[in-house]
Protein backbone atom coordinates (compact mmCIF):
# COMPACT_ATOMS: atom_id res chain seq x y z
CA UNK A 1 0.00 0.00 0.00
CA UNK A 2 1.19 3.54 -0.70
CA UNK A 3 0.31 4.61 2.52
CA UNK A 4 1.53 1.64 4.46
CA UNK A 5 4.58 3.05 7.08
CA UNK A 6 3.31 6.50 6.95
CA UNK A 7 2.53 6.04 10.75
CA UNK A 8 5.81 4.99 12.10
CA UNK A 9 7.18 7.79 13.70
CA UNK A 10 10.59 8.48 13.34
CA UNK A 11 13.23 10.66 14.99
CA UNK A 12 12.85 14.31 14.25
CA UNK A 13 16.62 14.11 13.52
CA UNK A 14 17.15 10.45 12.39
CA UNK A 15 19.12 12.16 9.25
CA UNK A 16 21.85 13.23 11.56
CA UNK A 17 24.42 11.61 12.49
CA UNK A 18 25.20 10.68 16.42
CA UNK A 19 27.98 12.97 18.03
CA UNK A 20 28.58 11.56 21.17
CA UNK A 21 28.99 14.41 23.70
CA UNK A 22 32.38 13.46 24.62
CA UNK A 23 33.46 14.73 21.02
CA UNK A 24 31.29 17.55 21.67
CA UNK A 25 33.13 18.90 24.34
CA UNK A 26 36.23 18.40 23.22
CA UNK A 27 35.74 20.50 19.97
CA UNK A 28 34.25 23.39 21.84
CA UNK A 29 37.19 23.12 24.21
CA UNK A 30 39.30 22.79 21.27
CA UNK A 31 38.09 26.24 20.17
CA UNK A 32 37.37 27.88 23.28
CA UNK A 33 41.42 27.58 24.14
CA UNK A 34 41.84 30.58 21.83
CA UNK A 35 40.18 32.85 23.76
CA UNK A 36 41.84 36.02 25.29
CA UNK A 37 40.74 37.51 28.85
CA UNK A 38 38.01 39.97 27.41
CA UNK A 39 36.93 37.41 24.91
CA UNK A 40 36.56 35.28 27.64
CA UNK A 41 34.41 37.84 29.90
CA UNK A 42 32.10 38.17 27.23
CA UNK A 43 31.45 34.48 26.55
CA UNK A 44 31.25 33.40 30.29
CA UNK A 45 28.55 35.91 30.89
CA UNK A 46 25.05 34.30 31.81
CA UNK A 47 22.60 36.20 29.45
CA UNK A 48 20.52 35.71 26.37
CA UNK A 49 21.64 38.82 24.92
CA UNK A 50 24.79 40.36 24.57
CA UNK A 51 26.47 43.76 23.09
CA UNK A 52 30.19 43.72 22.64
CA UNK A 53 31.34 47.26 21.28
CA UNK A 54 35.09 47.17 20.94
CA UNK A 55 38.12 48.28 18.71
CA UNK A 56 39.03 47.57 15.26
CA UNK A 57 41.33 44.07 15.37
CA UNK A 58 40.10 43.39 18.87
CA UNK A 59 38.68 39.64 17.62
CA UNK A 60 35.39 39.94 17.17
CA UNK A 61 34.96 37.65 14.12
CA UNK A 62 36.47 34.60 15.89
CA UNK A 63 34.98 35.34 18.67
CA UNK A 64 31.02 34.94 17.17
CA UNK A 65 32.25 32.28 14.83
CA UNK A 66 33.49 30.62 17.71
CA UNK A 67 30.10 31.03 19.73
CA UNK A 68 27.89 30.10 16.37
CA UNK A 69 29.97 26.83 16.05
CA UNK A 70 29.42 25.79 19.75
CA UNK A 71 25.88 26.47 19.83
CA UNK A 72 25.40 24.80 16.86
CA UNK A 73 27.38 21.77 18.19
CA UNK A 74 25.63 21.72 21.81
CA UNK A 75 22.08 21.57 20.02
CA UNK A 76 21.26 19.51 17.16
CA UNK A 77 19.21 20.30 14.68
CA UNK A 78 19.22 24.01 15.79
CA UNK A 79 19.75 27.08 12.72
CA UNK A 80 21.76 29.74 13.66
CA UNK A 81 23.02 32.85 11.88
CA UNK A 82 25.19 35.50 11.49
CA UNK A 83 24.37 38.59 9.78
CA UNK A 84 25.63 41.75 9.21
CA UNK A 85 25.28 44.74 6.61
CA UNK A 86 24.66 42.82 3.78
CA UNK A 87 25.97 39.44 1.53
CA UNK A 88 29.36 40.98 0.82
CA UNK A 89 30.33 41.76 3.92
CA UNK A 90 29.33 38.57 5.02
CA UNK A 91 31.70 36.44 2.74
CA UNK A 92 34.36 39.09 3.01
CA UNK A 93 34.81 39.03 6.84
CA UNK A 94 33.08 35.29 7.66
CA UNK A 95 32.87 32.65 5.13
CA UNK A 96 36.74 31.91 4.38
CA UNK A 97 36.76 31.61 8.81
CA UNK A 98 33.71 29.42 9.78
CA UNK A 99 35.16 27.41 6.75
CA UNK A 100 38.52 27.00 8.50
CA UNK A 101 37.35 27.05 11.73
CA UNK A 102 34.90 24.27 11.69
CA UNK A 103 36.19 20.54 12.01
CA UNK A 104 35.99 18.75 9.05
CA UNK A 105 34.69 15.79 10.97
CA UNK A 106 31.43 17.77 11.60
CA UNK A 107 30.85 19.26 8.34
CA UNK A 108 27.90 16.96 6.43
CA UNK A 109 27.81 19.97 3.42
CA UNK A 110 29.21 23.21 2.71
CA UNK A 111 27.01 25.91 0.21
CA UNK A 112 29.27 28.56 -1.17
CA UNK A 113 26.58 30.27 -2.66
CA UNK A 114 24.47 30.15 0.22
CA UNK A 115 27.17 30.46 2.55
CA UNK A 116 26.36 27.81 4.77
CA UNK A 117 27.46 25.06 6.63
CA UNK A 118 24.89 21.56 7.72
CA UNK A 119 26.76 19.97 10.36
CA UNK A 120 26.33 15.79 10.72
CA UNK A 121 24.18 16.53 13.86
CA UNK A 122 21.85 18.54 11.80
CA UNK A 123 22.39 21.84 12.75
CA UNK A 124 22.95 24.48 10.31
CA UNK A 125 25.49 27.62 10.33
CA UNK A 126 24.28 30.36 7.88
CA UNK A 127 25.37 33.91 6.89
CA UNK A 128 23.02 36.42 5.96
CA UNK A 129 23.12 39.78 4.81
CA UNK A 130 20.80 42.14 6.65
CA UNK A 131 20.29 44.93 3.02
CA UNK A 132 16.92 43.09 2.31
CA UNK A 133 15.28 42.47 5.29
CA UNK A 134 12.14 40.71 3.80
CA UNK A 135 14.47 38.04 2.60
CA UNK A 136 15.32 36.99 6.41
CA UNK A 137 11.73 36.37 6.85
CA UNK A 138 9.99 32.78 7.75
CA UNK A 139 12.51 31.17 10.01
CA UNK A 140 12.69 29.58 13.61
CA UNK A 141 16.19 30.76 14.62
CA UNK A 142 17.87 29.48 17.49
CA UNK A 143 20.68 31.46 17.53
CA UNK A 144 22.17 34.74 16.26
CA UNK A 145 24.96 36.89 16.10
CA UNK A 146 24.74 40.31 14.40
CA UNK A 147 28.49 41.23 13.34
CA UNK A 148 28.99 44.90 12.81
CA UNK A 149 25.76 45.81 14.28
CA UNK A 150 25.65 49.05 14.27
CA UNK A 151 25.98 48.93 10.44
CA UNK A 152 22.67 46.64 10.21
CA UNK A 153 19.22 48.13 9.73
CA UNK A 154 17.48 48.94 12.61
CA UNK A 155 14.14 47.48 10.94
CA UNK A 156 15.88 44.08 10.13
CA UNK A 157 16.32 43.64 14.10
CA UNK A 158 13.18 44.98 15.68
CA UNK A 159 11.30 43.66 12.40
CA UNK A 160 12.25 40.14 11.34
CA UNK A 161 15.42 38.82 13.54
CA UNK A 162 14.02 39.44 16.98
CA UNK A 163 10.35 37.99 16.27
CA UNK A 164 12.22 34.72 15.14
CA UNK A 165 14.25 33.88 17.66
CA UNK A 166 10.85 33.87 20.04
CA UNK A 167 9.47 30.17 19.95
CA UNK A 168 12.52 28.78 20.61
CA UNK A 169 13.83 31.88 23.22
CA UNK A 170 17.08 32.00 21.40
CA UNK A 171 19.76 33.85 22.11
CA UNK A 172 21.85 36.83 20.12
CA UNK A 173 25.08 38.69 20.12
CA UNK A 174 25.76 41.90 18.66
CA UNK A 175 29.18 42.65 17.97
CA UNK A 176 30.56 45.99 16.33
CA UNK A 177 32.70 48.80 16.63
CA UNK A 178 30.85 52.26 16.76
CA UNK A 179 29.20 54.33 14.33
CA UNK A 180 28.31 57.31 16.05
CA UNK A 181 24.63 58.01 18.53
CA UNK A 182 23.01 55.51 16.31
CA UNK A 183 20.53 53.20 17.07
CA UNK A 184 23.24 50.30 18.02
CA UNK A 185 23.77 53.11 20.74
CA UNK A 186 20.44 54.03 21.52
CA UNK A 187 20.18 50.24 21.99
CA UNK A 188 23.34 49.59 24.58
CA UNK A 189 21.56 52.32 26.65
CA UNK A 190 18.14 50.28 26.97
CA UNK A 191 20.42 47.16 27.97
CA UNK A 192 21.48 48.76 30.71
CA UNK A 193 17.75 48.44 32.58
CA UNK A 194 17.19 44.59 30.99
CA UNK A 195 18.11 42.27 33.21
CA UNK A 196 18.47 39.38 30.07
CA UNK A 197 20.79 42.04 28.30
CA UNK A 198 24.86 42.57 29.29
CA UNK A 199 26.99 45.03 27.39
CA UNK A 200 30.99 44.72 27.21
CA UNK A 201 33.41 47.24 26.09
CA UNK A 202 37.03 46.58 24.92
CA UNK A 203 39.99 48.96 23.24
CA UNK A 204 41.94 47.74 20.12
CA UNK A 205 44.92 47.23 22.23
CA UNK A 206 42.56 44.98 25.13
CA UNK A 207 42.23 42.53 22.03
CA UNK A 208 46.07 41.95 22.11
CA UNK A 209 46.10 41.75 18.11
CA UNK A 210 48.06 44.84 17.53
CA UNK A 211 51.00 46.14 19.03
CA UNK A 212 51.28 49.80 21.35
CA UNK A 213 53.32 50.87 18.44
CA UNK A 214 50.63 50.48 15.55
CA UNK A 215 48.25 51.86 17.77
CA UNK A 216 50.29 55.11 18.47
CA UNK A 217 51.22 55.61 15.13
CA UNK A 218 47.32 55.79 13.90
CA UNK A 219 46.82 58.17 16.83
CA UNK A 220 49.85 60.70 14.75
CA UNK A 221 47.48 60.30 11.18
CA UNK A 222 44.03 60.19 12.90
CA UNK A 223 41.69 62.46 13.36
CA UNK A 224 40.87 62.61 17.27
CA UNK A 225 36.89 61.54 16.89
CA UNK A 226 37.68 58.61 14.20
CA UNK A 227 40.42 57.40 16.35
CA UNK A 228 38.47 57.17 19.26
CA UNK A 229 35.70 55.50 17.87
CA UNK A 230 37.65 53.05 15.71
CA UNK A 231 40.50 52.40 18.00
CA UNK A 232 38.77 53.29 21.51
CA UNK A 233 35.42 51.93 21.00
CA UNK A 234 34.22 55.40 21.89
CA UNK A 235 30.75 56.38 21.00
CA UNK A 236 31.63 59.55 19.33
CA UNK A 237 29.10 62.10 17.83
CA UNK A 238 28.70 62.30 13.90
CA UNK A 239 31.32 64.94 12.44
CA UNK A 240 28.95 68.17 10.60
CA UNK A 241 25.65 68.30 13.20
CA UNK A 242 23.26 70.57 12.53
CA UNK A 243 23.28 71.37 16.51
CA UNK A 244 26.49 70.48 18.10
CA UNK A 245 26.43 72.16 21.36
CA UNK A 246 24.17 70.07 22.13
CA UNK A 247 25.23 67.92 25.45
CA UNK A 248 24.08 66.51 28.47
CA UNK A 249 23.78 69.93 30.11
CA UNK A 250 20.90 70.17 28.45
CA UNK A 251 18.81 67.18 29.18
CA UNK A 252 17.28 66.93 32.95
CA UNK A 253 15.29 64.72 34.91
CA UNK A 254 14.15 67.66 37.21
CA UNK A 255 11.84 69.29 34.39
CA UNK A 256 8.06 68.60 34.45
CA UNK A 257 5.13 70.32 33.18
CA UNK A 258 4.71 73.56 35.44
CA UNK A 259 0.83 73.62 35.06
CA UNK A 260 0.73 76.69 33.00
CA UNK A 261 0.20 76.71 29.24
CA UNK A 262 1.40 73.70 27.16
CA UNK A 263 3.97 74.58 24.28
CA UNK A 264 3.19 71.58 21.25
CA UNK A 265 5.82 72.14 18.13
CA UNK A 266 4.79 69.71 15.94
CA UNK A 267 5.93 68.78 12.31
CA UNK A 268 3.16 66.97 10.02
CA UNK A 269 4.06 64.06 8.59
CA UNK A 270 1.77 61.32 6.65
CA UNK A 271 4.36 57.78 8.17
CA UNK A 272 4.61 59.93 12.01
CA UNK A 273 3.42 62.92 13.74
CA UNK A 274 6.29 64.40 15.61
CA UNK A 275 5.97 67.02 17.97
CA UNK A 276 7.61 67.94 21.17
CA UNK A 277 5.59 69.34 24.68
CA UNK A 278 7.56 71.97 26.55
CA UNK A 279 6.52 74.71 29.05
CA UNK A 280 8.48 78.16 29.31
CA UNK A 281 9.77 78.46 32.79
CA UNK A 282 11.36 82.70 32.77
CA UNK A 283 14.03 82.70 29.74
CA UNK A 284 13.83 78.71 29.23
CA UNK A 285 12.20 75.78 27.66
CA UNK A 286 11.63 73.23 29.42
CA UNK A 287 10.83 70.20 27.26
CA UNK A 288 8.98 67.63 29.22
CA UNK A 289 7.34 65.37 26.38
CA UNK A 290 6.95 64.48 23.31
CA UNK A 291 4.87 63.16 20.87
CA UNK A 292 5.76 60.42 18.09
CA UNK A 293 2.02 58.87 16.94
CA UNK A 294 2.46 56.66 13.77
CA UNK A 295 0.37 56.52 10.90
CA UNK A 296 -1.51 58.88 12.48
CA UNK A 297 -3.05 62.32 11.35
CA UNK A 298 -3.78 65.94 12.96
CA UNK A 299 -7.08 65.00 14.24
CA UNK A 300 -6.35 62.24 16.03
CA UNK A 301 -3.54 63.70 17.72
CA UNK A 302 -5.15 67.08 18.37
CA UNK A 303 -7.88 64.44 19.94
CA UNK A 304 -5.59 62.76 22.13
CA UNK A 305 -3.94 66.21 23.80
CA UNK A 306 -7.41 67.05 24.25
CA UNK A 307 -8.18 63.79 26.03
CA UNK A 308 -4.71 64.33 27.85
CA UNK A 309 -5.51 67.75 28.78
CA UNK A 310 -8.92 68.21 28.81
CA UNK A 311 -8.33 72.26 30.90
CA UNK A 312 -5.62 73.13 29.76
CA UNK A 313 -4.44 75.71 27.22
CA UNK A 314 -2.57 74.53 24.77
CA UNK A 315 -0.34 77.15 22.63
CA UNK A 316 0.11 75.27 18.72
CA UNK A 317 3.58 76.06 17.07
CA UNK A 318 3.41 74.46 13.86
CA UNK A 319 5.01 73.33 10.56
CA UNK A 320 3.73 77.27 8.28
CA UNK A 321 3.15 74.68 5.13
CA UNK A 322 -0.11 73.52 7.53
CA UNK A 323 -1.26 76.45 6.59
CA UNK A 324 -2.10 75.46 3.05
CA UNK A 325 -1.84 71.39 3.82
CA UNK A 326 -4.94 69.77 3.74
CA UNK A 327 -5.52 66.78 5.48
CA UNK A 328 -9.23 66.07 6.20
CA UNK A 329 -11.87 64.87 4.09
CA UNK A 330 -13.69 68.04 4.71
CA UNK A 331 -11.09 69.84 3.04
CA UNK A 332 -9.59 71.40 6.07
CA UNK A 333 -6.25 72.47 6.74
CA UNK A 334 -3.74 71.06 9.60
CA UNK A 335 -4.23 74.75 11.16
CA UNK A 336 -7.97 74.85 10.85
CA UNK A 337 -7.89 71.44 12.72
CA UNK A 338 -6.02 72.68 15.58
CA UNK A 339 -8.27 75.95 16.10
CA UNK A 340 -10.92 73.58 15.69
CA UNK A 341 -9.99 71.88 19.04
CA UNK A 342 -10.00 75.50 20.89
CA UNK A 343 -6.01 75.33 20.64
CA UNK A 344 -4.25 78.62 19.91
CA UNK A 345 -2.08 78.18 16.67
CA UNK A 346 1.08 80.32 16.09
CA UNK A 347 2.65 80.22 13.00
CA UNK A 348 3.50 82.90 10.04
CA UNK A 349 2.52 83.20 6.57
CA UNK A 350 5.34 81.85 5.04
CA UNK A 351 7.63 79.03 5.53
CA UNK A 352 10.61 79.76 8.24
CA UNK A 353 13.52 79.87 6.99
CA UNK A 354 15.49 76.41 7.34
CA UNK A 355 18.97 78.47 8.53
CA UNK A 356 17.27 80.80 10.99
CA UNK A 357 15.02 77.44 12.68
CA UNK A 358 18.72 76.13 13.52
CA UNK A 359 20.13 79.10 14.59
CA UNK A 360 17.27 79.86 16.51
CA UNK A 361 17.21 76.74 18.49
CA UNK A 362 21.16 76.58 19.01
CA UNK A 363 20.94 79.77 20.37
CA UNK A 364 18.68 78.22 23.11
CA UNK A 365 20.77 74.89 23.20
CA UNK A 366 24.13 77.11 24.60
CA UNK A 367 24.96 80.86 23.24
CA UNK A 368 28.61 81.88 22.59
CA UNK A 369 28.53 83.37 26.50
CA UNK A 370 27.37 80.09 27.89
CA UNK A 371 23.79 80.40 28.60
CA UNK A 372 21.21 77.42 28.52
CA UNK A 373 18.02 78.08 27.57
CA UNK A 374 16.77 74.64 26.46
CA UNK A 375 16.30 71.83 28.99
CA UNK A 376 14.88 68.42 27.33
CA UNK A 377 13.59 65.51 30.01
CA UNK A 378 15.04 62.19 29.61
CA UNK A 379 11.54 60.63 28.22
CA UNK A 380 11.90 62.34 25.06
CA UNK A 381 14.18 60.17 23.22
CA UNK A 382 13.17 61.01 19.50
CA UNK A 383 14.28 64.29 20.73
CA UNK A 384 17.31 63.89 22.09
CA UNK A 385 18.68 61.57 19.48
CA UNK A 386 17.44 63.97 16.79
CA UNK A 387 19.55 66.79 18.42
CA UNK A 388 22.46 64.36 18.89
CA UNK A 389 22.70 63.24 15.51
CA UNK A 390 20.39 65.01 12.88
CA UNK A 391 23.48 66.19 10.28
CA UNK A 392 24.44 68.66 7.17
CA UNK A 393 23.90 66.79 3.78
CA UNK A 394 27.97 65.84 2.56
CA UNK A 395 28.47 67.83 -0.28
CA UNK A 396 25.49 69.89 0.05
CA UNK A 397 25.00 74.12 -0.02
CA UNK A 398 25.26 75.30 3.54
CA UNK A 399 22.14 74.08 5.63
CA UNK A 400 20.94 71.56 3.84
CA UNK A 401 20.06 69.05 6.66
CA UNK A 402 20.40 64.81 5.78
CA UNK A 403 17.17 63.94 5.89
CA UNK A 404 18.15 59.60 5.75
CA UNK A 405 17.81 58.88 9.04
CA UNK A 406 14.42 60.17 9.05
CA UNK A 407 14.74 61.52 12.79
CA UNK A 408 14.58 65.45 11.69
CA UNK A 409 10.93 66.08 12.44
CA UNK A 410 11.23 66.27 16.31
CA UNK A 411 14.29 69.01 15.79
CA UNK A 412 11.65 70.82 13.51
CA UNK A 413 8.69 70.75 15.78
CA UNK A 414 11.08 72.05 18.43
CA UNK A 415 12.60 74.42 15.94
CA UNK A 416 8.94 76.23 14.91
CA UNK A 417 8.18 76.11 18.44
CA UNK A 418 11.30 78.20 19.35
CA UNK A 419 10.80 80.69 16.50
CA UNK A 420 7.24 81.28 17.39
CA UNK A 421 7.85 81.86 21.22
CA UNK A 422 11.67 82.36 21.95
CA UNK A 423 13.50 84.03 19.07
CA UNK A 424 14.20 87.87 20.86
CA UNK A 425 15.77 89.06 17.69
CA UNK A 426 12.45 89.63 15.13
CA UNK A 427 10.17 92.46 14.15
CA UNK A 428 8.02 93.02 11.63
CA UNK A 429 6.25 95.75 10.55
CA UNK A 430 8.16 97.80 12.69
CA UNK A 431 6.03 96.48 16.16
CA UNK A 432 6.88 93.34 18.09
CA UNK A 433 5.08 90.40 17.48
CA UNK A 434 5.91 87.84 19.94
CA UNK A 435 7.04 85.60 16.41
CA UNK A 436 10.84 86.69 15.98
CA UNK A 437 13.51 86.04 13.38
CA UNK A 438 17.44 85.97 13.24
Amino acid sequence: MLLDGLAVQEPLLAFAEPVDDDRTEEVVEGLTSGLTDPQRQVWDADHRFKLLCSGRRFGKTYLCITRLICWAMEKPGSLCWYVTANYRMAKQIAWRQLKTMTPDSMIAKKNETDLSIELVNGSEIALRGADNEDSLRGVSLSALVVDEAAYVKQTAWEMVLRPALSDQNGPAWFITTPAGLNWFHDLWEQAQDQDDWDTFSFTTIDGGNVSAEEIEAARNTLDERTFRQEYLASFETLSGRVYPGFSDDNISEDIKDTGGPIFWGTDFNVSIMAGVLGSRVGDTLHIWDELAVKQSNTDEVCAMLKDRFPDRQIIAYPDPTGSARKTSSAGRTDHDIIRRFGFSCISPKAPWAVKDKINATNWMIKTAKGSIRLFVHPRCKHTIKALKNVTFKDGAEDYVIDKSANIEHWTDGLGYLILGAFNPLYERAGKSTGIRLY
